[in-house]
């Protein structure tokens, strides 16, 4: 088997960020060098937002990815975040101003010019009815819907403000009735298959069974992609704490979740979802202006650098990117920004407030081992825990449990090696199955000078190599 992981890690604080970075992709990021540069800069995943580009882009952009992360010998996840019913304003030739008390229209693919009606690019004439609020411009502008009729939607406008094409529209109310993967959904979820994207991240998500009935899909077609839960709706709220238990990753989508909720409860949703992470040994992605100011400034606020500092201390997998790397004018500058926040709070292991709730898997047999060897790692000062999983669980239920342990994980799965990337503190490796693996890695490390003598490594592995679930011994070895 060939080994894609060459780069050697080093086991400094400084040099092994427990809380990783997802980058999205774009026009900013439009050449294999600068796809290179941004995985050299620090991110661990790449985001490919298919609400916007062409097939013809995203394949460049794929190759791309793949090409930058072989060069380096690393293991980079490749996320596709599919559009979900995402509701905007269709094409206008010019702005529309509008005012409060006005009445205004709506209809699929409706000509304003020809017929008044505001054109949408998404049907949601029976979604909603009379007393709902529709949001217009992700928020600046409040309506509440007055009627439906023959598939045309009445609102009245609450404050005035001016419209613009393609931008986004909300409906905090309205229920979707588990019909949120659109046909352009389906048509890319079969590209994303085609494609071997690692993850595939669901948008607008109001219940557990919208999982189900993607997981469902994705098997029928073959897939071992992993989902990507996006809480962004206020119908997911009901539902939290199923929708985490049954998704593989939660994303915290702070932007619609603001204009769906109100802004101050999504700090308090954030923590509440890590915590739920932790949990059912899920991990958390918070997304959405974390550096907005950095799209258009070389410097960030110190607003945002809190922001950051605060969901590495509340122990989250992984922190995300979107316009700041896919349009702004300073997406490596961005990453290191979040890379530097990130190395130098973990650095500062006095101040961190990590939730310690219990996972409800603590008492099962890999969470029990699991926990042991967190403990064990913790009593012995331990240098590092070195972890081999066919499926990557034996690796996420140790790192579920935030140890400041570096965890090394051999896998000889290239794939779970990439889904592993954006997980907290794991750093992955693709080696053959094969008996005393993590000695092998362990040694291999040592002869690179990661590992010195007197270090000590807690080791996880089971009898029969390559099997899914058997892991079954703990070795504490010290280096010689």
């Amino acid at each position: 088997m060939i080994d894609i992981n060459t780069e050697i890690p080093t086991l400094k604080s400084v040099d092994f960020p427990r809380t990783k970075i997802i980058a999205t992709i774009g026009p900013s990021i439009n050449s294999f060098e600068k796809v290179l540069e941004l995985l050299e800069a620090g991110a661990n995943g790449i985001r490919v937002n298919f609400s916007h580009g062409t097939t013809e882009e995203r394949l460049t952009q794929i190759s791309w990815v793949r090409k930058a992360a072989k060069s380096l010998g690393r293991s980079i996840a490749l996320i596709q975040d599919l559009q979900g019913p995402k509701i905007r304003l269709g094409d206008l030739s010019t702005m529309i101003p509008v005012e409060a008390g006005q009445v205004i229209r709506f209809r699929y693919g409706a000509d304003y010019e020809r017929e008044g009606a505001l054109p949408v690019q998404y049907d949601f004439s029976k979604n909603v009815k009379r007393g709902e609020r529709l949001y217009l411009c992700d928020g600046k502008i409040q309506t509440i819907i007055t009627s439906v009729k023959d598939g045309i939607v009445h609102a009245r406008v609450e404050n005035s403000g001016i419209l613009y094409a393609k931008k986004g529209i909300n409906l905090p109310d309205s229920d979707f009735q588990g019909n949120i993967l659109t046909k352009k959904d389906l048509k890319d979820i079969v590209f994303g298959i085609e494609n071997d994207f690692d993850y595939v991240a669901q948008s607008f998500v109001q219940s557990a069974s919208d999982i189900e009935k993607l997981r469902l899909r994705l098997l029928n077609l073959g897939s071992d992609a992993k989902i990507i839960a996006k809480i962004e709706t206020r119908a997911a709220l009901n539902d939290l704490e199923e929708i985490i238990a049954t998704a593989d990753v939660t994303m915290v989508a702070r932007g619609d979740l603001a204009v769906e909720t109100e802004p101050e409860i999504v700090p308090i949703l954030q923590r509440k979802i890590i915590s739920l992470g932790h949990k059912y040994d899920r991990p958390t992605i918070v997304a959405t202006q974390m550096l907005a100011s950095m799209s258009e400034n070389p410097e960030p606020t110190r607003a945002e650098i809190s922001d950051i500092a605060t969901a590495v201390f509340f122990g989250a997998d992984a922190v995300m990117l979107s316009d700041e790397t896919a349009s702004g004018k300073y997406p490596n500058e961005s990453v290191r920004v979040m890379q530097k926040v990130i190395n130098h709070v973990q650095a500062s292991s006095g101040l961190q407030e990590i939730d310690t709730i219990q996972s409800i898997n603590a008492h099962n047999k890999q969470g029990a081992i699991s926990t042991a060897i967190i403990a064990l790692a913790n009593d012995l000062k331990a240098t590092a825990i070195v972890a081999e999983t066919r499926s990557g669980t034996t690796a996420l239920k140790i790192a579920s449990r935030r140890s400041d342990h570096p965890i090394i994980a051999i896998t000889s799965s290239q794939r779970v090696a990439q889904q592993l990337a954006i997980v907290y503190s794991i750093k992955s490796f693709i080696k053959k199955d094969t008996h005393m693996q993590a000695q092998k890695i362990t040694d291999w490390l040592r002869v690179h000078n990661v590992f010195k003598t007197g270090d000590i490594i807690i080791s996880a592995s089971g009898a029969y190599p390559g099997v899914v679930g058997a892991t079954d011994t703990i070795k504490v070895r010290v280096i010689k």
